[in-house]
Order: C-alpha cells, then sequence, then structure tokens
C-alpha cells in the first residue's frame, strides 16, 4: 500500500478516536455528580408595609405603674392595663372593659374598691361619685347617669367606638336621645 494511502487511514482513525475520546469526555464531565451551577433566583423583595401608627394612652387608678404609654393602634385596654404592669390587689376589675380598643389621648381608669369612680348608694344602686369619664365608662356606669339609661348608654359606648375618644362633653349633643337639655344636665357630671 502506499504510503500516503496509509497515512490518509491513520489521519482518519486519528480522527475517529478523537471525535470518540472527547464525546466519551464530555459524558463522563457531565455525569459526574458535581453539580452545575443552578440558575439565579429571584426573589421578589418584600412589600413595604407600613409600621402600624403609634398612640398614646395615660393608665391611672388601680395599676402597679400609673403612667403615659405607647401602644401600637388598635391596641386593647387589656394591652395598656398590662404595659402598666398589671393591676394592683385592690383594683375593681369588673368596672373595665378590657376588651375595648383604645383610642390616641384616651386615660383609662382602673378604679380601686371603696375609691372613686362609682360608689354603692345608700339604697343600693350605683350612683357616680365624681366626673363618669366617657372615654374610659362602662354601660353600667352610663346608665346610672340621670336621664341615661341602658339603651342610651349602649348608644354613647357605640359613638366611642365609632368615631374615637370623646373630645369633648359636648359631642355627646351627636348622640340620638341626648338634646341640648339632657346635655346640660349631664355637663357636670361627666368629663372626656
Amino acid at each position: 500500500m502506499p504510503e500516503a494511502v496509509l497515512d490518509r487511514r491513520r489521519i482518519l482513525v486519528g480522527a475517529i478516536l478523537l471525535v470518540l475520546l472527547l464525546a466519551l469526555g464530555g459524558r463522563f464531565l457531565l455525569r459526574s455528580g458535581t453539580p452545575g451551577v443552578p440558575p439565579p433566583v429571584r426573589v421578589a423583595a418584600p412589600a413595604r408595609t407600613t409600621a402600624p401608627a403609634t398612640i398614646f394612652v395615660n393608665v391611672v387608678g388601680a395599676v402597679r405603674r400609673p403612667g403615659l404609654y405607647r401602644l401600637p393602634e388598635g391596641s386593647r385596654v387589656a394591652s395598656a392595663v398590662s404595659r402598666a404592669g398589671g393591676v394592683t390587689r385592690r383594683a375593681q376589675l369588673e368596672l373595665v372593659n378590657l376588651a375595648a380598643r383604645v383610642s390616641d389621648g384616651e386615660q383609662i381608669v382602673v378604679p380601686r374598691r371603696g375609691g372613686g369612680g362609682v360608689a354603692v348608694g345608700s339604697g343600693g344602686a350605683m350612683a357616680p361619685s365624681g366626673p363618669v369619664h366617657l372615654n374610659s365608662a362602662t354601660p353600667e356606669q352610663l346608665d346610672a347617669l340621670p336621664g341615661v339609661g341602658p339603651v342610651t348608654a349602649q348608644k354613647i359606648l357605640d359613638y366611642r367606638q365609632e368615631h374615637g375618644a370623646f373630645g369633648s362633653v359636648d359631642e355627646l349633643d351627636a348622640i340620638p336621645g341626648i338634646g341640648p337639655a339632657r346635655l346640660e344636665q349631664l355637663r357636670g357630671l361627666v368629663a372626656p
């Protein structure tokens, strides 16, 4: 055989072996258990949420640490009392609605047994011994006011829940059943 044909065969066989070697080497590298680099994962940035508004409440009465406290908007009276260190042994807690929402600037009064707020009169009926605070009064305290029955007391509580804390006694005029004459009768008996 001529040497030129032999050189061509050697080159052809060498090229085929080279192609097979590259193909096998590529397969080996792909199966080698070395993990490839995964594509980058895009994580959506968290939506910016506004921090809940801060309100200030004044907690007084039969609590361990009376004072002004900062709370998140939408907090309940129970949270405010808890921030004030909880109630003392002399607290008359049944007169406090712990589930009520508090509003900015509200004063929460935790009455003491035998102290201010509501006292038992000689006839056994509840009678106010000081001004009733519209922003923290219970239905029983409001009902004890002259000319305010259970229905009007509930209307006052509903108004307070819907519109927030009373800014002045004059806001009672917005409640059905309380006209100018009743408002004047209540003016010295209630406070915001």
